[in-house]
């Protein structure tokens, strides 16, 4: 073999290498290519192996004419490296291209806890007819939350709720030994139904929402804490009738207007007359089940005109106004919207609970 043939395998080698380069489709394409030609078992050492052959002097001149043609393939494997690199990149990028326009992904970012939900929806049915919120304090005196209410120290109602008293409030003056007050838990929104009668001119028309709490055993329909919503109207010409057609208006309302209502005789220290007001049971619609004790009807509030004496302890006269309240448990009215069977969910801080209400 003379430098002649080893200059034309060289070319040919050459010649074949950069179309199988510029044919690889892909980096791993090219470097099958690269190892094939280029690699230690590769087509130029291949060629390069028969240089043994040639006499001393014609040695030289054969790694001369190589070398240019190793330079050829290198410099064509790179180029093509980089032109299969970029156009890589590109089709990743286009892959994972966002569209930055777009709204992004919505997260859950809580909601209402079910029981203010219901507060605020009772507050605004009854705000269609003019009624407002107030709050007012959850620790009371005795004297609010019992005396004002006609409930004296030695009446029978007293029995009716097992009061929580503690100490005074942090700030609290000093009263004399006889005159000290007792501090309590309030039992029921009611004082803050005192408050507003002293600070405001009739008429008036007040919901009274809040946390109330009980010394009581904890089961599926009782809680130590739990809310209530008071309503509180004084006006010159209220009555009974005016009572029952704004209770039916916020039960048909609440639970649907096809639902049945009715009165019934109640009892309850500050309304005279008292009566108990029922819905038609929200779970078997009047044929009786265990929910409704077999009744067809549940109780959802308590009502009545407010008893002259609580009038005159709110310094309102009752010989020229009238007034009505009502109060209901917004647990209860909670537990029949949803379907809920036991109260002590809705303090249990369960999010698989929670989470099942609308936000």
């Amino acid at each position: 073999m003379d430098i002649g043939s080893f200059q034309g395998r060289l070319e040919a080698l050459r010649v074949g290498a950069i179309s199988d380069i510029g044919a690889a489709a892909d980096l791993d394409a090219l470097a099958d290519v690269e190892t094939r030609i280029l690699g230690r078992k590769g087509e130029l050492k291949s060629v390069m192996g028969g240089i043994g052959a040639l006499p001393a002097e014609d040695r030289p001149k054969v790694g001369a004419l190589a070398n240019p043609v190793r330079e050829a393939i290198e410099s064509a494997i790179e180029t093509r490296r980089e032109v299969l690199g970029t156009a890589a990149l590109e089709m990743r990028l286009l892959a994972e291209r966002e569209d930055v326009t777009l709204p992004g992904r919505s997260l859950w970012r809580g909601g209402l806890h079910p029981i203010r939900e219901t507060e605020r929806e009772i507050a605004r049915i009854f705000g269609q007819f003019g009624f407002v919120v107030v709050e007012s304090p959850e620790v009371e005196t005795d004297a609010l939350n019992f005396e004002a209410l006609n409930i004296p120290a030695d009446h029978p109602a007293r029995d009716l709720w097992d009061t929580i008293y503690v100490q005074p409030p942090t700030g609290t003056p000093e009263a004399p030994p006889d005159e000290e007050p007792r501090w309590l838990l309030r039992t029921h929104t009611s004082p803050g139904q005192i408050r507003a009668m002293r600070a405001t001119e009739p008429p008036i028309r007040i919901l009274t929402p809040g946390r109330c709490y009980r010394y009581e055993a904890v089961d599926a329909s009782h809680g130590f804490e739990f809310f209530q919503v008071e309503g509180l109207m004084v006006d010159e010409d209220t009555s009974m009738g005016t009572l029952r057609g704004l209770l039916d208006a916020f039960a048909h309302a609440m639970f649907g207007a096809g639902r049945p209502t009715r009165f019934r005789p109640g009892y309850y220290p500050f309304t005279e007359p008292s009566v108990a007001f029922d819905i038609q049971c929200v779970v078997c619609d009047g044929s009786g089940c265990p929910a409704c004790g077999r009744s067809g009807w549940m109780t959802i509030l308590g009502a009545g005109m407010v008893h002259p004496v609580v009038l005159r302890n709110g310094g309102i006269d009752p010989e020229r106004y009238q007034g009505f309240a009502f109060g209901m448990g917004t647990d209860r009215i909670t537990m029949l919207r949803y379907a809920i069977r036991d109260i002590r969910a809705f303090l249990a801080n369960d999010l698989r609970f929670l989470e099942g209400f609308p936000a």
